[in-house]
Order: C-alpha cells, then sequence, then structure tokens
C-alpha cells in the first residue's frame, strides 16, 4: 500500500480532538504552551527561545511550525475543559515516495500533562499516518529531555539512536537528538496499548487548572 496525502480532517477521540491549526488558534496557543516548563525541555530551541509575549511567540510560530504540512491543534472534548486548546502537535517531513514523516512539534499546556491528552493524540495522529499508507513515523526528542523521552517510549516507539550535533538551541549550544520509530507493521500491538492506556482513564474526563486563567494564577503540574 502505496502513501497517499493526508486530509485534515477532524479527528475525535474519547477525550481530545485534533483540527488543522491555524494563525487564528495562536492567541489560545500561546495562553496554552508559552510556559518555562514546557520550554525547559527543549521545545522551540530550549528555555532561551521562550517568546516574552504574544507578539513573539506569533512571530516564533510562523518560522517554527510547518504550516505547509499538517499542524494540528489539541482540544480537549469533555468534562469541564471541553473546548479548551491545551496543545499542539505536527505530521510534517512528508516523504510520501518514501511511505515516511515526522511526528513532531509537539507540546501540551503543563496542566494536561499525565493526563489522557498525549496518548490520544499519538492514536489518532499516528492512525491517520498508517491509514494513508506510511510505513514509518518518526518521533524524536533533544536528549536532555527525559520526559519527553519516557513518554515516546510509553507509546511503545522504538528507540533509534542519538543524531549528534544536529541544530542549535536558542542559547547557542548544539543540541544532540534521540531518534525514534513507529513502523507500519509495529502498529496494531502499539494501537492495543494505546487503547489499553485510555481505557484506564474512562470515567476521568481531562481536568486542569485553566490555562486561560491569567499566567500569573497558573501554577505548572
Amino acid at each position: 500500500m502505496s502513501a497517499h496525502l493526508l486530509d485534515a480532517k477532524l479527528l475525535t477521540g474519547r477525550f481530545i480532538s485534533l483540527e488543522r491549526l491555524s494563525r487564528a488558534h495562536l492567541p489560545e496557543l500561546h495562553r496554552a504552551i508559552a510556559h518555562p516548563a514546557v520550554f525547559a525541555g527543549g521545545y522551540g530551541g530550549g528555555p532561551h527561545g521562550l517568546p516574552a509575549d504574544l507578539d513573539t511567540f506569533v512571530a516564533f510560530a510562523e518560522k517554527y511550525y510547518q504550516w505547509e504540512s499538517l499542524p494540528y491543534a489539541v482540544r480537549v472534548v469533555a468534562g469541564p475543559h471541553a473546548g479548551d486548546l491545551v496543545g499542539t502537535s505536527t505530521l510534517g517531513d512528508i516523504d510520501q515516495p518514501n511511505e515516511a514523516l515526522h511526528l513532531g512539534w509537539t507540546a501540551y499546556a503543563p496542566q494536561v500533562w499525565g493526563t489522557a491528552v498525549n496518548p490520544e493524540t499519538k492514536l489518532l495522529m499516528l492512525g491517520a499516518a498508517f491509514d494513508h499508507g506510511f510505513g514509518r513515523v518518526k518521533i524524536q526528542a533533544d536528549v536532555l529531555n527525559s520526559r519527553s523521552r519516557a513518554a515516546i517510549l510509553g507509546i511503545g516507539a522504538q528507540f533509534e539512536g542519538i543524531n549528534r550535533r544536529v541544530q542549535r538551541r536558542a542559547d547557542g549550544s548544539w543540541r544532540d537528538t534521540a531518534v525514534y520509530s513507529v513502523l507500519a507493521d509495529e502498529w496494531p500491538v502499539v494501537e492495543a496499548g494505546l487503547h489499553k492506556r485510555l481505557d484506564g482513564y474512562l470515567g476521568k474526563p481531562v481536568t486542569y487548572s485553566d490555562p486561560r486563567t491569567p499566567r500569573s494564577r497558573v501554577l505548572p503540574s
């Protein structure tokens, strides 16, 4: 089965939905992810890449996200925070002839770390990729980001190795990148594992301190 282009249709699960990210989402996304805890792990170039305000975040987003590929906005669909935008992730670096792409540029509000948000986001995005005939999905993280690396392994991705000195962080230091992947023939096992994890959240809607609360009143979890 050869890969064919992904469409931008809404993907909806039990806890979150994924809609194509647009510039109109950026104020909501800024409120959700422009936190020191998010950038501390290497997102957007690391701590020194944290945008100072909304205008700076918009300028950052214009360059950082793969708008021509398939970036998603992540929204909660049930519970007291239904409708809140809590993060973003992208299917990018799409190599259709070689049936490969990269699931990355992922960040969530710290308030939803450890909830159903990440496993269901991965379930929906990986499912979309393999349903469209892709054979390999790469997922990667800054080698220093132990939290993200553990989360990638936790979904069942396989560790491939370290790409050394691949890009500069915002502070000028060089980033090594830990690379993982999921292959099409591994997907049934990974999919079953993600469903099992999500079953553990049934009856527990995603709850947190509302990211729309003014920054000074929000404490990262």
